[in-house]
This record gives structure tokens, C-alpha cells and sequence, in this order.
């Protein structure tokens, strides 16, 4: 991994898009019955702990880009009960986080966030906003990765980053995405 901090935020916010496309395409298989249905977890199904996911993400990367969004995020627990529909959702606002990343500098890195939280403003480092966001989508991801364990679909590996001698093994979704690794790894 390069060594300079933009190109390793950049680096995860594609492994983060990488992670819920896989998983998405994953639920896929299931019927819409099976990703609504209640599982064990802190948001008790499929449906809903990756909605909160999206919700989360929109939280966030709205305060990232100077939006004001705020709790107005999680108006709505649900806004997407159709897998399809959070599908196109989740890739938009994925795409979002990328671009934010892709326009990063080092200093851009050390700016204040200002993150409205209804009652109060929250002001974090941009760099510490998306680490946060990061280990958000890993530890839910994580979640629905066990709950698509207890369905008969498999689930898919998410605890690989890119590793460079995998790469043809992720070629295919890569061009699904529309990405390559020099798309990923560019100085």
C-alpha cells in the first residue's frame, strides 16, 4: 500500500464500495421474504442492518461534502425495504465517498468537519470522520455477513484488501464496478 494517507483513504473507500457490492450481489440470491426476515443482530434482519448501513453513509458523507443533513438522515429507518432499490442506492452513495476520497489532500485531510447532530454541532477531524465511517460499514457488514451465513446463500469473502496477486480474482466485479486496479492504486 502506498504510503501517503490520501492514496490509503482513497484505498478504502473503494475496498468499502468493493464490501457492499459484494455483499449486495450476494443477498440477491435471496427472496425478498428471506432479506426481510428477523436474524439475530443489533438491526434484526438483512433488510434493515443494511439500510442502516446506507442511512449512515448518507449521514456522514452529506457532513464530509458541508451538507447539513443531519438527523434528517434517519428520518426514515426504512428507505429502501426492495433489495433492487438499495442496491442502486448504496452504489450511488459509494460513488459519492469515492469522489470525496478521489478529491482529497493532505491538508483536506486535517480540515474540520462539521457534522449537525440536531441538538449540537459536532466537529471532527475529516480524516478521524472517515475512519469512523469505515469501521461503521465493517463492524455492520459484518453483521449481515452473519445473518447471510444462517440463509443458504454463501456469503462473500469480505476480509481481504486487495491484496496484488488476487487481483484476477476480483477482475470480473472490478469491471462490474467499472474499476480497475490502476483506477484503485493511481498516484
Amino acid at each position: 500500500m502506498p504510503p501517503d494517507l490520501v492514496l490509503t483513504f482513497r484505498a478504502f473507500a473503494y475496498n468499502n464500495a468493493w464490501a457492499n457490492h459484494r455483499l449486495l450481489k450476494a443477498c440477491e440470491k435471496l427472496g425478498g421474504d428471506e432479506f426481510a426476515a428477523e436474524r439475530t443482530g443489533f438491526f434484526p434482519s438483512l433488510q434493515r442492518t443494511l439500510n442502516h448501513i446506507y442511512i449512515i453513509d448518507l449521514f456522514y458523507i452529506d457532513a464530509l461534502e458541508g451538507g447539513w443533513l443531519g438527523p434528517a438522515a434517519w428520518q426514515n429507518e426504512l428507505p429502501f425495504p426492495l433489495l433492487a432499490d438499495l442496491r442502486r442506492a448504496q452504489g450511488a452513495m459509494d460513488r459519492r465517498l469515492i469522489a470525496f476520497c478521489d478529491a482529497l489532500t493532505p491538508e483536506r485531510l486535517s480540515h474540520t468537519v462539521r457534522i449537525n447532530r440536531g441538538t449540537r454541532v459536532q466537529t471532527e477531524r475529516c480524516d478521524r470522520v472517515l475512519m469512523h465511517l469505515f469501521q461503521h460499514d465493517i463492524h455492520h457488514r459484518g453483521q449481515a455477513h452473519a445473518m447471510l451465513s444462517g440463509t443458504g446463500i454463501a456469503p462473500p469473502q469480505l476480509d481481504e484488501f486487495f491484496a496484488a496477486d488476487e487481483a484476477p480474482l476480483r477482475a470480473a466485479e472490478f469491471v462490474e464496478l467499472g474499476w480497475t486496479e490502476e483506477t484503485v492504486w493511481r498516484d
